[in-house]
């Protein structure tokens, strides 16, 4: 059984957005990294290194899901949708 995110429905199979599963994951990274540091058990910080932390966790989220997204559509066109090649 295929996985439920790879199933293709018929003719409405499409590739995912890289630069809109970037965007979701920036704005998932910026979610932890402010629940991270603005939490009941975190210590003060500096402006700074609040817009350093969140800055990193939104980059290195929004890196992570673009690059499932690619992975997920590479893998789909080789495995999945190999007569559309």
């Amino acid at each position: 059984m295929p996985l439920p995110s790879l199933w293709v429905s018929g003719e409405h199979a499409q590739e995912w957005r890289p630069t809109r599963a970037a965007v979701y994951g920036a704005g998932i990274g910026l979610a932890a990294a402010l629940f991270k540091l603005l939490g009941p058990s975190s210590e003060a910080h500096s402006t700074a290194a609040v817009i350093r932390e969140c800055a990193g966790a939104a980059a290195a989220f929004a890196i992570l899901c673009g690059t499932a997204a690619m992975l997920r559509n590479f893998i789909a066109r080789r495995l999945i949708w190999p007569e559309s090649r």
